[in-house]
């Protein structure tokens, strides 16, 4: 692993840390769990320690043919990351800080549950069948929340899995294309975002309790490839191929009594698609394919403003984590440690504050 120590960026008066490489780019995804960093490079995860930026472990599928990792997710002290090849694995995370495979969604108990009834299978494509707890594509994002595991991917369905015995317990045909994002709020509501430009709004309605489509926001003009809610649920992010960044707040509809995501507002200045974004101390930080990492901040009665681009990544910013941090720039508040990551095989940490 190569460390640069640090840069600075006068222009935009924010810190590079330090620049971490790993062996085997592209950079797929990014997490961060208690002070460790994890990177997903391919099909293997290296994970840094954070408090003083040393290589802490590196873990990997046996399998080769499990293909790109897209996302990770945490509960306790168990790991879940989004596969290529259709998989969710649960790794654990030992004693010594090191991980472990336990298991792989579905479970061949949970695909033994299912499999000798006809009314378990689905067609996904012409004279094709699969279990409807099986994703049949690749594996696009993760989120836990609540005790459940929410994932989505190219088959265009969303799943719910039980994080305790890693049973599915409910699976959605959620959009007409590849489902890329999802984003669940406290009170359980799922966003998803595909390439068919469309965010869906899910909630559990009726008796079955089952999850159905509550809205559809609609302004993107291309695909949507990430989505994030601010701390308390009342905003939401779209980062689009358009270019755009939407943002949508929670209002309370008089007649019907409900609150109802509607737009607010576009921001824009990147200049190219947005891959990925993330909100941290009332900040939106987005990364895209024009190589720059964008700090947005709300400005009070006048919506959100860019208050600093970061910039010396030398291919496109593929993902985004971030943790409360010390210090920062003359005249900041909201410091923030973030990382992006590249698919040029780095990752940068960043000292950022934007301007009050």
């Amino acid at each position: 692993m190569d460390l640069h120590m640090p840069t600075q960026s006068p222009k935009h008066n924010c810190i590079c840390i330090i620049t971490l490489r790993i062996p085997t780019p592209p950079i797929s995804c990014l997490a961060i769990n208690t002070t460790f960093l994890y990177a997903a490079s391919i099909n293997e995860i290296n994970v840094f320690d954070l408090s003083n930026y040393v290589h802490a472990d590196t873990f990997t599928t046996s399998d080769p043919s499990s293909g790109c990792i897209k996302s990770i997710a945490f509960h306790n002290n168990k790991v879940f990351t989004a596969h290529q090849d259709c998989k969710i694995r649960v790794w654990q995370i030992t004693h010594s800080k090191h991980h472990h495979l336990v298991s792989t969604l579905p479970t061949v108990k949970d695909w033994l549950r299912h499999f000798v009834l006809p009314r378990n299978y689905v067609n996904v494509r012409r004279h094709k069948k699969r279990l409807w707890i099986e994703h049949w594509d690749t594996v696009s994002g993760l989120a836990v929340h609540g005790g459940l595991i929410y994932s989505v991917s190219w088959d265009k369905s969303f799943k719910i899995w039980n994080v305790e015995n890693n049973r599915c317990l409910e699976s959605v045909l959620a959009h007409h294309d590849a489902v890329n994002t999802v984003a669940v709020s406290d009170n359980g509501t799922v966003y998803t975002g595909s390439a068919d430009g469309l965010i869906r709004v899910w909630e559990k309605v009726g008796k079955g309790r089952k999850h159905r489509l509550v809205s559809t926001l609609e302004k993107h003009k291309s695909t949507i490839n990430a989505l994030v809610l601010n701390g308390d649920g009342s905003v939401l992010f779209s980062g689009s191929c358009d270019r755009s960044i939407m943002v949508w707040e929670r209002k309370k509809e008089v007649d019907e009594n409900e609150h109802q995501m509607v737009f607010a507002e576009a921001l824009w200045g990147h200049e190219g698609a947005i891959l990925c974004m993330m909100t941290r101390n009332q900040l939106l930080v987005s990364g895209s394919s024009d190589r720059t990492v964008r700090i947005w901040q709300k400005r009070q009665m006048k919506g959100y403003s860019c208050v600093a681009v970061l910039e010396g990544h030398e291919r496109p910013v593929k993902s985004l984590a971030a943790v409360a941090g010390g210090g920062g720039c003359n005249n900041c508040g909201s410091s923030l440690s973030v990382c992006s990551g590249s698919l040029d095989g780095e990752i940068k940490i960043w000292e950022v504050s934007a301007e009050t």
